[in-house]
């Protein structure tokens, strides 16, 4: 049976201040698939995030989540849906920031709790029920009334995912999810991730952790200067002839 497609971008585009960004992106993910983004700082991998998460708008190519339609390329340029068709858009995928973002004056259960309810309107005993259920998975039942400033950065982040997930989403995207913890507590987030690879839960992942990248990943993206140098399967991008490529593994690994 052929998988969904979640995700399509075709031929993005993007500039900033007349500097091209990103060049002529295309990219499918299927449900139950996890694709890893990498490449060298400044090569837009961040960015090709933010455009397909809705926070950077697009100058050129399309974008579908679910098969519907959140921006359509016109002569080049995209052109995008309606404000409310965008915001039921939003509730098909979640975002997990590098920096965990989580609002400093709420408990961590409230964090979690707080779009459900707001968001998605759904009662708060059912929201409660899901964001205790989480904590529990993620082995932090003991810090739901704890504040984000009396956590570990790895249990911060481990908040923020179950914020994400507390929406239910289909999609999944991290930038990044590890680059401001230490070794120590990556290794703690990277598991929670593996968990959820393990459940098919549908993810990007921008990442410089390259051995995750190659356990994790059904499929790796390897972008340079705006534009994917290469793709394929985890063995295909690891296993590279490319120059380019195997300099910059090799440098992380």
């Amino acid at each position: 049976m052929e998988k969904k497609t979640l995700l399509a971008i075709s031929h993005l585009d993007k500039s900033f201040n007349g500097q091209s960004i990103l060049k002529d992106i295309s990219l499918e993910v299927a449900e139950g698939e996890v694709v890893s983004i990498i490449g060298p700082s400044g090569s837009g991998k961040s960015t090709l995030l933010r455009c397909a998460t809705m926070l950077e708008t697009m100058d050129g190519g399309s974008l579908r989540y679910m098969g519907e339609t959140a921006a359509r390329d016109v002569n080049g340029k995209s052109v995008y849906a309606p404000k409310a068709e965008l915001r039921r858009m939003h509730r098909h995928f979640g975002l997990v920031f590098q920096n965990f973002n989580l609002f400093p004056h709420y408990s961590v259960l409230k964090n979690i709790m707080d779009a459900p309810v707001t968001v998605n309107r759904i009662p708060r005993e059912e929201a409660r029920s899901r964001a205790l259920s989480l904590l529990e998975q993620f082995g932090l039942s003991d810090k739901a009334d704890a504040y984000p400033y009396q956590l570990s950065g790895g249990q911060q982040q481990r908040v923020s995912i179950a914020r994400a997930l507390a929406l239910q989403p289909e999609l999944l995207f991290f930038d990044e999810p590890t680059s401001a913890l230490d070794p120590e507590l990556t290794g703690e987030v990277l598991k929670v991730i593996k968990q959820l690879a393990g459940e098919r839960m549908t993810m990007i992942i921008v990442t410089h952790e390259m051995q995750f990248a190659r356990e994790i990943s059904d499929r790796v993206l390897f972008l340079e200067k705006g534009s994917i140098l290469a793709q394929g399967s985890a063995e295909e991008v690891f296993g590279s002839e490319n120059a380019r490529i195997r300099d910059f593994i090799g440098k992380l690994a």
